[in-house]
């Protein structure tokens, strides 16, 4: 996944007393338009007091395409429900047991650009691969993060007003099936890849938890 901007962030950064701390939210299992919508609303809403939030959350199954993505990436997705959304980037699948951390940053506040966001996302995933003993690198000319060139995590941001919102979906313990009904991120017939078959943990909760505080190290929070 890419990001989209509707503005460049400001430069410059905050004290560190000067940012609120994060609040986490876990969701459970939600719809994806309504998540999007909520979102939006949060984000149209936040003043510079404003909490940064990391939700924690599944979708129902579900493909999406970002604002860049092309139609011939769809390929066959049958009954799944095909949903676009207003992240940049191509086509990718969300479904029950991948974890979804949608990351609501106020970047200019944190002193970040968008590509420090997009790097601390890739490694806080990959700090937590390597605690399971798994070896995970992202890649400079596709955002997300590999294991052996197969996908197991992908990004997709918008930034409007100075302020993040979507993230990241990693692959905990899922059917990997509807991957093959796409070209993946607009990669024709790239492998993609879960925490369950690499001997990680196969509870995205569990994962949820052990994901947070690294998102949180790496964000500056």
């Amino acid at each position: 996944m890419r990001f989209t901007a509707d503005s460049p962030p400001a430069s410059g950064s905050s004290s560190s007393s000067d940012i609120p701390a994060t609040r986490i939210r876990n969701l459970g299992r939600a719809d994806y338009a309504s998540t999007v919508a909520a979102m939006q609303r949060f984000t149209d809403q936040r003043n510079p007091h404003t909490p940064d939030e990391i939700w924690f959350l599944e979708h129902p199954p579900v493909f999406t395409m970002g604002l860049n993505a092309a139609t011939e990436h769809l390929l066959a997705p049958a009954d799944i429900p095909v949903v676009q959304t207003d992240r940049g980037g191509q086509v990718t699948y969300h479904g029950p047991g991948q974890l979804v951390a949608y990351t609501l940053i106020d970047i200019r506040r944190a002193g970040l650009n968008v590509r420090q966001l997009v790097s601390a996302l890739e490694q806080a995933v990959v700090g937590l691969l390597a605690s399971y003993g798994i070896d995970a690198s992202s890649r400079p000319d596709a955002p997300g993060v590999y294991v052996g060139g197969a996908k197991i995590a992908s990004l997709g941001l918008r930034i409007r007003k100075g302020a993040s919102y979507h993230g990241l979906a990693l692959n905990v313990a899922m059917n990997l099936e509807p991957f093959s009904r796409i070209n993946p991120c607009g990669f024709e017939a790239l492998a993609v890849t879960q925490l369950a078959d690499l001997g990680g943990p196969q509870d995205p909760e569990e994962v949820a938890g052990a994901l947070e505080p690294r998102l949180l190290s790496h964000l500056g929070a």
